[in-house]
C-alpha cells in the first residue's frame, strides 16, 4: 500500500508541476509540496504508532507513502538547493523503488529463498561461485584507482569468503548429521 501510494503521489506531483505553474503562496513565500509530504509522513507515522488494526495500518501506509512521494518528487530540489528539474530525482526514485521491490519480494518469499540458498550452499555451485567472486574481485581491486571501486570489490571479496566458509560449514554439518544417523 505504501509503495503504491508513493508511486502515485510522486507521479501526480511531477505531472502537476509539469502541467501547471500553480503553487501555494503564503505572504509571498512559495510553499513547496515537500512540506505537505512531511505533514503526511508525520500523520501516517503517528496513526501507525498510536492505533492498532488492519484498517488503520492501511490508512497509515497510504498516508506515509503519499508523503514520501511528495518529498521524493522534490529530492533534487532539496539536494541541489534549487534545481527541481535535476536528473538526480529520477535516479533516487528508481533506486528507492528497486530496493523497496526487492525487500518486498524477499519478505514475501523468504522461506523459499532460504531453502534455495541452503541447497546452493550444499552444492559445488556455492563453492565455485565464492572462488570466482574472490578471483575476479581481487583482479579489480589490484587495478583500481578509485576508492569506491576498491570498496565495492572488497565487499564482493568478503561475500565470496562468506560463501566459501558457509559451503564448508554446511558440509561439516551434513557430515556430522550423517554420523549421528
Amino acid at each position: 500500500m505504501a509503495l503504491l501510494s508513493f508511486v502515485a503521489s510522486f507521479s501526480i506531483a511531477r505531472s502537476f508541476t509539469i502541467l501547471t505553474s500553480f503553487g501555494v503562496r503564503v505572504s509571498g513565500f512559495h510553499i513547496h509540496h515537500f512540506w505537505f509530504g512531511v505533514a503526511l509522513l508525520a500523520i501516517g507515522g503517528w496513526l501507525g504508532i498510536i492505533y492498532e488494526g488492519e484498517r488503520i495500518t492501511r490508512i497509515s501506509a497510504i498516508l506515509f507513502g503519499a508523503g514520501d512521494g511528495l518529498i521524493g518528487d522534490e529530492a533534487g530540489l532539496l539536494l541541489t538547493f534549487g534545481n527541481y528539474w535535476t536528473d538526480i530525482t529520477y535516479t533516487l526514485v528508481i533506486i528507492f523503488l528497486a530496493i523497496a521491490v526487492m525487500l518486498i519480494l524477499v519478505a514475501r518469499y523468504w522461506q523459499s529463498i532460504r531453502a534455495d540458498f541452503t541447497e546452493f550452499l550444499r552444492s559445488d555451485a556455492g563453492l565455485y561461485s565464492g572462488v570466482f567472486l574472490i578471483a575476479v574481485s581481487i583482479a579489480f581491486i589490484v587495478g583500481a584507482r578509485n576508492r569506491f571501486v576498491t570498496i565495492g570489490f572488497s565487499i564482493c571479496t568478503a561475500v565470496g569468503l562468506v560463501l566459501i566458509v558457509a559451503c564448508f560449514a554446511q558440509r561439516f554439518l551434513m557430515a556430522r548429521q550423517k554420523k549421528k544417523e
